[in-house]
């Protein structure tokens, strides 16, 4: 049973009794002699209106006040009620003389000081809410801030879909260089599963390997990796809720997805990219460098061969075709960034094996 539905039946129960009572009075005042007639009338009337206005009073209105508050931040929500509080309190100080004035002003300003105080205390405190914020960290004492390292350590990660289906976020925990505890939300845990109960064979085998570093990652002891049931209300998209709760908690996003890399950038949201750190950690080699490279398979130009150095950088070697299945010294004549990786280009050094 919905709680939608049991708060129709509670109000219909309500009012059904609210309205028996209203048809009684108005019974005895009509003075028909039918005072039970009326009752049952009104009292019908009152469970059918009861029935069918209640979720409009009640759950929906508290439906949409729960979403809007769920896409506010921590930090606004304690402003704002730090703001209420300090405006109620001079609302409650300037009461007194207020009620001191002539009628009708005595009795209406007290309640009108409260609603003007309490708006203005909390519009003021949440404009101003990051300034609020920066004045109370800089009164913290040196000696009672947290260190850089504890700070890293307490952060949190959210993690995306397709940088779990990736897999190389397991060697990249193991390593180290990712601080702080790994948060997958169920909506993409989720999302998970479906890819890998998928129909697609090559999706199918995607979701299924997700699926399998969630299981390393959770075995590591030295990676913190949290499941949480935190949802965002009232958005479908995985990315959208992704992008919104990353707002909400002020965590980066772990990704390897280019639309969610820039819509989370637009918004102001951190983002990891595993492709950039991938590019990052590459081999940097200026022209002029010789490199050592396997050369294992024809270009595509007359005479080029191609290898791969140990990060997995392509290396495009200019008559390198006949030294196939051997390693060559090359040397480098050009570096070339691309939007999938980093190219170099060589030509034949001095020394072949």
């Amino acid at each position: 049973m919905s709680f939608d539905f049991t708060a129709r039946l509670i109000g219909m129960v309500v009012f059904a009794i609210v309205g028996v009572y209203i048809g009684a009075y108005l019974g005895n005042l009509a003075d028909t002699g039918q005072t039970e007639l009326f009752a049952a009338v009104i009292g019908l009337v009152g469970a059918l209106t009861g029935l069918i206005l209640t979720p409009y009073v009640t759950t929906r209105p508290a439906r949409t006040i729960r979403s809007v508050l769920a896409q506010v931040s921590p930090q606004t929500l304690v402003a704002g009620l730090v703001g209420l509080i300090v405006g109620l309190l001079i609302a409650a100080l300037l009461a007194f003389p207020l009620s001191l004035l002539p009628p009708p002003f005595g009795d209406l300003l007290p309640f009108v000081g409260v609603i003007v105080f309490g708006y203005f205390g909390v519009s003021v405190f949440v404009m101003r809410q990051s300034d609020i914020f920066s004045v109370m960290r800089v009164n913290i004492p040196v000696g009672e801030e947290k260190s850089t390292q504890e700070q890293a350590t307490n952060r949190t990660i959210l993690l995306d879909t397709s940088v779990i289906i990736d897999g190389r976020i397991g060697d990249i925990a193991r390593t180290g260089f990712l601080v702080g505890t790994l948060l997958i939300p169920r909506f993409v845990l989720n999302e998970l599963q479906y890819i890998a109960d998928s129909a697609d064979s090559l999706r199918r085998q995607r979701g299924r390997r997700g699926m399998e570093v969630l299981s390393e990652l959770q075995k590591e002891s030295s990676i913190p990796v949290r499941i949480s049931d935190i949802d965002v209300e009232g958005v479908k998209e995985v990315d959208d809720k992704l992008v919104i709760l990353a707002r909400q908690l002020r965590c980066p996003v772990l990704t390897n997805d280019y639309n969610l890399n820039r819509v989370a950038e637009l918004q102001g949201v951190p983002v990891l990219n595993v492709n950039e750190l991938a590019n990052a950690v590459k081999s940097v080699l200026l022209p002029g460098e010789p490199i050592t490279v396997s050369v294992i398979q024809e270009g595509k130009e007359s005479g080029q061969g191609v290898g791969y150095l140990d990060d997995g950088t392509m290396v495009v070697i200019e008559d390198g075709r006949a030294y196939l299945n051997q390693e060559v010294t090359a040397m480098v004549t050009k570096v070339l960034q691309t939007a999938a990786g980093r190219m170099i280009f060589a030509r034949m050094g001095d020394q072949a094996s």
